[in-house]
């Protein structure tokens, strides 16, 4: 009855120990909505829409340079000289084709879904990691799954 409660405290206390902001934030908003008792309409919204629309709040960010005009055609040009540039580039690709596979293996199996939050959340409170942690390691989680079937 309390679980979810003193789980979400804990890691309210995680996030400040660790001083993630992220953690924080994120703990003590579904703590607060938990408490004001909007959990039963709110959370299945956010299960359901979260991830599209964290997508969605990452990939404004990212824009943000190019609607501010600070980063516009001829950075593009003169990005596309370098190797780095072309690395870059291929690695956006890699990693959403990773991150396809990703969502479909949250949506199949939720067991691993646990492992990955858990996995995430420990990325984030102890070595400060990013907290798009669960689709793009769900992708990867994917991948190594395939090639582990492969094998055996």
């Amino acid at each position: 009855m309390y679980g979810p409660y003193l789980f979400l405290l804990m890691l309210l206390i995680i996030g400040l120990i660790a001083k993630n902001s992220s953690l924080m934030a994120a703990a003590g908003i579904l703590l607060l909505i938990k408490l004001t008792g909007l959990d039963t309409k709110v959370f299945p919204f956010l299960s359901s829409k979260g991830i599209n629309l964290g997508v969605t709040v990452i990939t404004i960010a990212v824009l943000v340079p190019i609607a501010s005009g600070a980063i516009g055609y001829k950075q593009l040009a003169e990005a596309i000289k370098s190797p780095y540039a072309w690395i870059a580039l291929l690695s956006g690709i890699a990693v959403a084709l990773i991150a396809k596979n990703g969502l479909t293996l949250l949506a199949n199996d939720p067991h691993i879904t646990v492992a990955l939050v858990f996995g995430t959340i420990l990325a984030v409170a102890l070595f400060k990691g990013v907290a798009v942690g669960p689709l793009i390691g769900a992708g990867i989680a994917y991948l190594f799954m395939q090639l582990f079937n492969l094998i055996k």
